[in-house]
């Protein structure tokens, strides 16, 4: 019995000193090195072995899995910096190419916009020469340049001489008492018109007025005078104003239509010569009604006149020597009142006046601009 217990002891003591050594063991086995091998010496249970083993295998599995999800890191990352850099170069030449195509477009636009500038320059250009052409040669509102009244100034003296040859032989020739009756006798003729609405510049009328009249419209076409008295005609007289006028005068007798020459300006520079040669004969008894349809043209008539006349702002109105209207009844009533005045109105009628009231017709003087057909389009404002 005694050696049978002796055994169970000595066979139970190696089993104690395993339970002792189980702690450190297990610490062992908790850490494996890897590579390291195991101590196959040591008394380990075969449950604790297998569990091990397993846990190394899979260790090495999820390094290997590591390892391998590592590379394909790796591959999409170089795949990823591959792309983002193709995208950036294809970004790179888009954007250069559409910036090109902005500057090609601003260019384009650019050009066209500098041709479109470079014609209406032209066409100012084309413009302000044909406006200074017709400065020179047509506009009545504006001297001519310096360069030809030089020129003419030679003409202007020759004349002048003529002309003091001519009178120097009449004065010699006339007697001493003859003006004294030439007055006396154009008295009656000018109180006359005063009473009497039927005033005519036919030769057989009024011989001398006659005279005194075309004495005057050949001073003003070829001695003008640019600084001449106040209601003095004081601009560029040419023929064909001059003939207007003359027709005005000596076939109408002062009582008449003429056709327009192509602007206002033209038609005012007539109206203001007839004027000035009515206010030679009769001084302040003229008193002269401007008819236009709207305050714009009433304007155009007031500025020209001051131009071609010499007259300024105080001379227009109801008790001045001109007066404007935009109404007929009001110019007709106010030429009634003249008349009863013994005053001597002239009736001037714009050429846009489509219609001339009638009672306008029974006044001495009356003047009408009619428009050219062709040139209607051009009063249309």
């Amino acid at each position: 019995m005694n050696s049978d217990e002796q055994r169970k002891e000595e066979q139970e003591q190696p089993a104690s000193d395993a339970v002792e050594l189980t702690d450190k063991q297990e610490l062992d086995l908790e850490s494996p090195k890897l590579g390291q091998p195991l101590e196959l010496g040591k008394p380990l249970k075969l449950n604790q072995s297998s569990d091990e083993q397993r846990e190394v295998t899979d260790l090495a599995q999820t390094v290997a899995e590591l390892e391998r999800q590592e590379k394909d890191l790796r591959k999409k990352i170089a795949a990823l910096q591959e792309t983002h850099n193709q995208l950036l170069s294809e970004q790179l030449a888009q954007t250069q190419a559409t910036v090109g195509k902005m500057v090609q477009e601003g260019l384009s636009e650019l050009e066209q916009r500098k041709q479109g500038l470079q014609i209406s320059v032209e066409q100012l250009e084309r413009r302000r020469e044909r406006i200074q052409a017709e400065m020179r040669t047509n506009f009545a509102g504006v001297s001519q340049e310096l360069a030809i009244r030089v020129q003419g100034f030679k003409d202007y003296l020759v004349g002048s001489l003529e002309d003091l040859a001519l009178a120097a032989e009449q004065l010699e020739l006339s007697p001493a008492s003859y003006p004294t009756e030439e007055r006396t006798t154009a008295e009656p003729d000018s109180q006359a018109t005063d009473y009497s609405p039927q005033t005519s510049f036919t030769e057989q009328a009024f011989q001398e007025q006659t005279r005194q009249i075309r004495n005057i419209l050949d001073q003003y076409r070829t001695r003008p005078d640019y600084y001449g008295p106040p209601w003095q005609l004081r601009r560029t007289f040419e023929p064909i104003h001059a003939e207007r006028v003359s027709n005005w005068f000596f076939s109408q007798g002062g009582r008449g239509a003429l056709k327009t020459i192509g602007s206002r300006l033209q038609n005012i520079l007539i109206g203001s010569a007839i004027i000035s040669v009515l206010r030679s004969i009769y001084g302040n008894r003229l008193r002269t009604l401007i008819l236009a349809n709207t305050p714009e043209r009433l304007g155009e008539w007031r500025r020209g006149l001051q131009d071609c006349l010499g007259v300024t702002r105080s001379d227009f109105g109801p008790e001045r020597g001109i007066v404007l209207f935009e109404e007929p009844p009001a110019l007709v009533q106010k030429a009634d009142r003249l008349i009863n005045q013994k005053q001597l109105p002239l009736i001037i009628i714009d050429e846009t006046e489509d219609k001339i009231s009638l009672s306008m017709l029974q006044f001495p003087l009356w003047l009408a601009f009619a428009p050219d057909p062709e040139q209607l389009s051009n009063y249309q404002y």
